[in-house]
């Protein structure tokens, strides 16, 4: 058996390739939260993965976009910082992509730039013939030196296996880092903010756009007449303004009690213990833009 191996790596690529699918794949657990809107994941989520020889830490970083905002721009600062630092990054594109899109040349460039150790994961195998795939190892071949380029299914979990092998053939000898128990460092308050966003994103669909965070008021632990464990659970849905507030409570109150009996389910089966939640709805104006909170989301 040879010497234990630990490191960190990164995951990138422009919003909605599925990296937040893969890391979730990849750990076997529920941990980066995954709808179908840019910006989905704001924090550098970390994801621990024990193997027998090996512990492998994923630093998933929020998708490249153009910057609007002060927390667009705090989002985009955490993603270059992320592959900076990092032993491996792994760069995730599509294979239904005819041409190297304008936010998969922005990464190129940086990659040109700080020369990181990278594979590259060419996502959505299953929805294109061969030949387009190997065109498209071809047209990345050509742009960066990648260690290795390994096409995926991220949905159902093709050759995942094969990235984690491959991940631990660049890592460096080292330390198990963490307990084989732990798969993420986000505290349970963070994780439940999360999975109440990914519901809150998922249900409202288009109408409302992507000015919700959300921040956890209360979490206690109380035994009910039965004497079974349960958690109280006090969450703010924070929105932009008040025609938000409107559509994310809904008619008679219905959209916000959706939101919060998918959510109670999910965090429930990531506590494994019942749980009692409540969520309120505040507007707070141009919340974006203000040092305070964006903190929240630097690495």
């Amino acid at each position: 058996m040879g010497k234990f191996k630990s490191g960190f790596g990164a995951i990138i690529g422009r919003t909605n390739v599925g990296k937040s699918t893969l890391i979730n794949s990849l750990v076997g657990e529920k941990i980066a939260i995954t709808t179908y809107k840019n910006q989905t994941t704001r924090t550098a989520i970390k994801a621990i993965i024990n193997r027998d020889n090996s512990q492998i830490i994923f630093i998933d970083t929020p998708g490249i976009h153009k910057p609007k905002t002060k927390l667009g721009e705090t989002m985009l600062e955490t993603a270059w910082n992320a592959i900076s630092s990092v032993d491996i990054t792994l760069f995730v594109v599509e294979a239904t992509s005819n041409t190297i899109g304008k936010g998969d040349r922005i990464i190129l460039d940086k990659l040109k730039e700080l020369k990181p150790k990278t594979i590259l994961i060419i996502n959505k195998m299953d929805l294109v013939e061969k030949e387009k795939l190997l065109q498209i190892i071809e047209m990345y071949s050509k742009e960066y030196d990648f260690k290795e380029i390994i096409p995926i299914s991220a949905m159902n979990s093709e050759n995942t296996n094969t990235i984690l092998e491959q991940i631990e053939k660049y890592l460096p000898e080292g330390p198990k880092y963490y307990e084989d128990d732990e798969y993420t460092d986000q505290t349970v308050r963070q994780l439940a903010e999360e999975i109440i966003r990914e519901k809150a994103l998922k249900l409202l669909d288009e109408e409302v756009p992507h000015g919700i965070y959300v921040e956890t008021e209360k979490m206690t632990m109380r035994k009910t007449s039965k004497q079974e464990d349960i958690y109280d659970i006090e969450a703010t849905i924070y929105c932009l303004r008040d025609s938000h507030k409107g559509i994310i409570i809904g008619k008679n109150g219905t959209m916000l009690k959706r939101i919060g009996t998918y959510a109670r389910q999910d965090i429930e089966k990531m506590l494994d213990t019942k749980v009692n939640l409540k969520l309120w709805v505040k507007v707070k104006e141009g919340w974006q833009d203000k040092d305070s909170i964006v903190k929240k989301f630097e690495m």
